[in-house]
Formats: C-alpha cells, sequence, structure tokens
C-alpha cells in the first residue's frame, strides 16, 4: 500500500527532478518506509512505500524490468500474486524479490494491458513502456485505490492524491460548480469530475493507454463493471451456503498474507463479525478495533449508535485483543480541518469515525480487515430496494429511486441555492447525471428482481464508491492498509450471480402490497429491519451470535443530529450562520440558513445537510485560500 505520482511534459521537454519530489513528498503519509522517482526523458514517476509484503529493498519502487524497459509504480495489493507468480515463472520470468510488486511488473509485461484483467485486489498504477513510449494507468474493478489526473498546459500529472499536484507551478485549485451541484444532491460524485475543477478521478474497473507524442487527454477504456442477474437455474439454498462459506472463508485467509500482523474492524454488526471470527480461526491474537461514541446528550434512535457492547462480546468470543476509542462532539469538531484535508473530495456519510478507527488502529498495525462491500453486494438495504421495486418501466423507476437518492437538496430546491455561481442551472441537472449512471449498464427491466438488481448496480457503482474513496484517504492518512474481504473477485462473482431471494425476505409483502392501502402502512416496508442479507446471515450462523445475526442493520454513524443542536451548535452558527462563509461566494445563504435553523430548533433532521456545508467551507478555506492544517 503506497502513493504514487506522474508528471509526464507532452511538449517533451525534461522533467524537474526537484518538483517531482517535492509532488511525491505531499504523499509522505501513504508511505513512510520509502521514497523514489525515476526519470526519463519527459515522463518522471514518484513513489511512497508502505512495506506490507517483502520488507527489503528488492521490493523497493519505481521498480524496473531487468533490461530497463519498463518500469512501474504501483499502489495496492494483489492477493492472487502466488498464482500469478507460478504461472509466469512458467512462462520463463524470473523474480528478484518475495512480494507482489514484481509480479505486477512482470504480469504488464506478458500480457499487457490485458493483465489488470486477472488481478485479484485493489490497486491503482502506472507502467510505462520505454521503447513503444507508451503509459498505462489502471484502476482495480472496484474502485478500491484511487488515481486522479488532471492537464495543466503541457503537463500531464496523475496521483494517488489530489493534494500531490499543490506544488506544481501551473496547479491552482478552484472550485467545479457542476460538480459542486452533483454533491449538493447527491452527496456524492457520480461523474469523473470533482469539486476541483479540471481534475478527474480514473473510473473504476478502468484502464487507459497514453502515447505522450499525440499530446491527447487520457480516455477510460472499462474493462470490467458489475453485472446483477438473476440466475437461469438456481442452486438450493444449501448449496449457496456452503458456496459463500467456503468462499469468505478463502477471502479472508489470503487477505491475510503480509509480512507484518494484519488487524480487524469489530464494529458490533454482523459483516465485520463474520470477518474476525474467520480470521481468529486463521491466525491466533488477531487485533480488533471499535469505535464508541459518547451518548450523553443523544436522543432517539441515536441512543443505538454505540456498538461497543456487542463488539466486546465478539472479541470475547473469537479471542482477539481488542481495543476501543470513545469520541465526543469535541473530537468531531477539532478533526474536522485535518480529515477534510486528507479526504480533498468529501463523499457519502459523516467519516469522521472511519478517521477515528484508522488512527487507533494504525498504531497497533499497518492493515486492518474491514467489512466494506457485504452491504452492497448482498442487499443490506431492503428499504431502500423495495421502494422502486414495483414499475411499469424504466422511467418510473428512474423517478421513484432518484427521488430517494437525493440526499441533501432537492432538485426544485437545487437551481435557487446554486443561483449564485449557476444562475441558469435547470432542475433537470441532477435527473441527468443520475441517469447516466446506467448508460453503460444493458439489463433486461421486466420483473420486479429486474429493478432491485438495478438498484444494486446503482449503489456498487456510486454509494460502494463513494465508501471505498473514503476508507482510503481515511485509512492512508495514518499510513494503515484497509482490506476489504467481501470484495474478493470470486466473492463479488458469486453475489452477483445469486437470486434475490437469497438477499431479500419480504418479496413476496412488497409484492402483494396495495397501492390503495394508506401511505403509513406502506412505509412500514421502506423502514430498516432485519431484513436483508439473508444467505450471509444463515451461513454466518456457526461464526457470529444469533443476536448478531438477527439484528437490524446499524450504520457506521455518531449522534451528529443531536451534537448538531446542542454540543456542537456553536461551531455550526460560527461556520455557517455568521459572518461570510466561503462557500457562500456558490450558494445562496438564504435558503441553507433557513434549513440549518430548523435543525437547530429540532423543527427538522438536517444533520447530513449540516455536515456536508462544515466539510465545503473548510475545503474552501484549505484549498481554495490555500490554508492546510497541516
Amino acid at each position: 500500500m503506497c502513493g504514487l505520482v506522474g508528471l509526464l511534459r507532452l511538449d517533451g521537454g525534461p522533467i524537474d527532478r526537484d518538483l517531482l519530489g517535492r509532488m511525491t513528498a505531499m504523499l509522505a503519509h501513504r508511505g513512510p518506509d520509502g521514497e523514489g522517482v525515476y526519470i526519463s526523458g519527459s515522463l518522471g514517476l514518484g513513489h511512497r512505500r508502505l512495506a506490507m509484503l517483502d520488507l527489503t529493498a528488492a521490493s523497493a519502487q519505481p521498480m524496473a524490468s531487468p533490461d530497463g524497459r519498463h518500469v512501474l509504480v504501483y499502489n495496492g495489493e494483489l492477493y492472487n500474486f502466488r498464482a500469478l507468480r507460478a504461472e509466469l515463472e512458467a512462462l520463463g520470468h524470473r523474480f528478484a524479490s518475495t512480494g507482489d510488486t514484481e509480479v505486477v511488473l512482470q504480469a504488464l509485461r506478458q500480457w499487457g494491458a490485458r493483465a489488470v484483467e486477472r488481478f485479484n485486489g485493489m490497486f491503482a498504477l502506472a507502467f510505462w513502456d520505454c521503447d513503444h513510449r507508451t503509459l498505462l494507468l489502471a484502476r482495480d474493478r472496484y474502485g478500491i485505490k484511487p488515481l486522479y489526473w488532471t492537464r495543466r498546459g503541457d503537463s500531464l500529472m496523475f496521483a494517488s492524491e489530489i493534494k500531490a499536484f499543490l506544488p506544481h507551478p501551473d496547479f491552482r485549485a478552484e472550485m467545479n460548480v457542476e460538480a459542486l451541484a452533483e454533491y449538493m444532491t447527491f452527496q456524492n460524485f457520480f461523474s469523473e469530475d470533482l469539486l476541483f475543477k479540471g481534475v478527474k478521478i480514473l473510473p473504476a474497473g478502468a484502464r487507459v493507454v497514453m502515447h505522450p507524442d499525440r499530446r491527447h487527454d487520457p480516455v477510460p477504456d472499462p474493462y470490467w463493471d458489475f453485472d446483477f442477474q438473476e440466475p437461469e437455474a438456481p442452486l438450493s439454498q444449501a448449496d449457496y451456503i456452503e458456496q459463500f462459506d467456503g468462499l469468505l472463508r478463502n477471502a479472508v485467509s489470503r487477505q491475510l498474507v503480509a509480512d507484518s500482523p494484519v488487524g480487524v474492524y469489530l464494529s458490533g454488526g454482523m459483516d465485520t463479525g463474520s470477518i474476525a471470527a474467520l480470521a481468529s480461526r486463521e491466525s491466533s491474537g488477531v487485533r480488533s478495533f471499535t469505535i464508541g461514541f459518547d451518548l450523553r446528550s443523544a436522543s432517539g434512535i441515536e441512543l443505538n449508535f454505540d456498538e461497543r457492547e456487542a463488539a466486546e462480546n465478539m472479541s470475547y468470543l473469537f479471542g482477539t485483543e481488542h481495543y476501543e476509542m470513545v469520541l465526543k462532539a469535541g473530537d468531531m469538531e477539532r478533526v474536522l480541518p485535518k480529515l477534510v484535508w486528507h479526504l480533498e473530495e468529501p463523499r457519502v456519510g459523516q467519516s469522521y469515525p472511519n478517521y477515528f478507527a484508522a488512527h487507533l488502529a494504525g498504531k497497533f498495525g499497518r492493515a486492518v480487515l474491514s467489512g466494506t462491500g457485504g452491504d452492497e453486494l448482498f442487499g443490506g438495504y431492503p428499504w431502500r430496494y423495495y421502494r422502486a421495486m414495483i414499475n411499469d418501466d424504466f422511467e418510473q423507476y428512474l423517478e421513484k429511486y432518484f427521488s430517494y437518492w437525493q440526499r441533501l437538496l432537492p432538485d426544485q430546491m437545487l437551481p435557487k441555492v446554486m443561483a449564485p455561481s449557476w444562475p441558469s442551472m435547470t432542475t433537470e441537472y441532477s435527473r441527468e447525471r443520475f441517469r447516466n449512471v446506467f448508460r453503460q449498464h444493458a439489463s433486461r427491466l421486466t420483473r420486479p428482481a429486474d429493478y432491485v438488481n438495478h438498484s444494486l448496480y446503482f449503489e456498487a457503482k456510486t454509494f460502494l464508491h463513494g465508501l471505498l474513496v473514503v476508507e482510503d484517504k481515511l485509512s492512508m492518512a495514518h499510513g494503515l492498509e484497509v482490506r476489504l474481504p467481501f470484495l474478493d473477485n470470486d466473492l463479488v462473482n458469486f453475489a452477483m450471480s445469486l437470486p434475490l431471494s437469497c438477499k431479500l425476505g419480504r418479496i413476496d409483502d412488497v409484492l402483494r402490497m396495495n397501492e390503495n392501502e394508506p401511505r403509513q402502512k406502506r412505509d412500514l416496508y421502506f423502514e430498516k429491519t432485519n431484513d436483508g442479507k439473508l444467505l450471509l446471515r444463515q451461513a454466518m450462523r456457526k461464526y457470529v451470535p444469533q443476536s448478531v445475526v438477527s439484528a437490524a442493520k446499524q450504520g457506521f454513524s455518531g449522534p451528529d443530529a443531536s451534537w448538531f443542536k446542542g454540543e456542537s451548535m456553536n461551531l455550526v452558527r460560527r461556520l455557517l450562520m455568521e459572518g461570510d462563509a466561503m462557500i457562500y461566494d456558490y450558494l445562496d445563504p438564504k435558503p441553507l440558513r433557513a434549513l440549518i435553523a430548523e435543525h437547530l430548533s429540532g423543527q427538522a433532521n438536517r444533520r447530513l445537510l449540516i455536515w456536508s456545508l462544515l466539510n465545503l467551507e473548510y475545503w474552501c478555506q484549505i484549498f481554495l485560500k490555500g490554508k492546510p492544517p497541516c
């Protein structure tokens, strides 16, 4: 797990070694174990190393082939590197190291750009062919590892984080108003565009081959995509359970391979509990980590947000070495500037608990297993899918699901809020961004199950991707590698082929639901219940306590709604309600302050909106005004 930087002069000019070094140094937190640069004419590559496999200099980067023709910088972990190494050795390749980086290098030499289709793991990479003068950029299937690029004049830059571009004299941070509108609707980015004008993220499951002499911008070539489909000949439930059990055990076993200890996040829920149970069977003395919350000022549903008791019980059962951290409102307030600096692009949810979880785990090791992906693959959000399960056609489905995913502002209000920076904006903008997610997804929509699989596709492409970007940035802020067993290739392929009946348990109830029934009764099907992930629940009963297996889905969130109108009210007032906040250069303060006031007075819960506005204000101060917190 590392950080990579690249600088390509499209005019053929030489690379400034000092500049490349300063760009690489911006990613020092991602790799405290080593640094290196490579320069060949108009190309420069930089790397910061976090050593997990083969801790010796033999796996240092940038890594060149023995003949010097090919050079690689790579960020990630390849879990099938041993099988690929054996295959490459049979083809005549020889290895000087024991890690996965050299396997990636030799695989790309052997199979070219198509080699990435063979990789089971997480990665972002740049691969240079000196003879053919071609540059390959690629990102893993699911987008676990980010890779950004921007063109400024005759320079093309790419890196694991956007802050690596800041030392370049031609780079200046500017607000991308269209991306801001996207964020203010979805609390996420569905396209390649980001808040930084002119900066793009390489899509998940995509690669691009560049010929510098042709002076063109990268055009991503997708090599993989999610495809949730109902099987034509379903197996028995017992067969599916047996297959799932074996696949998850194999995934956990593969991802425990490292030359330093690997811990586990243990939130108190089923996903992390399952992984912790299997990891503790593979290795004794596994360390587990839990984040709790001070709930003295919480109320309502937030009184259930602290899962430490369930986590402690599982730690006892699994025999893990357990560590906890309890967060208070002041912790959230203090960490916000650093969090925004490392996150760079605000994404889904309130992410400060992730920052502290990585801070805690990073004190005791360099890698940790996480349960991210279990919900998105196995149907963990039934109250969302059921809303758009019964439709006449795609347009009706789109309208229903789009109305749910307007997480911050409805499309009717967005043009009013965006008026200062985008006076000509229409209400169709966000709807078209939503529609574009399905542009490359050819799926027949004839049955209710098809619509649910459509929703699973949407959430894997957008919501899961947002979670992965957040997880990478906030873990690497502490030099910590997060591994995701649920995103093992074999397990993902299995999940996509499962019948819907193995994921959701109230399908027949929803199908029988009469549209003329009172709204209150219909809404019972859209509540957060212990429905969803049926196969996972059944398969994990032999590992995880029944109380956890049968529990309702619980998100990883703090009592922000209570804090924002209580202990953290002064922060909200100071940054958003008083004075000249920078966000109001782009957004209309009058409607936004009215919404915030509704939360402060207890009339409505606007915690997502307030959290997002706080992030945006710090983002403006840090990147547009140029005042980084560290």
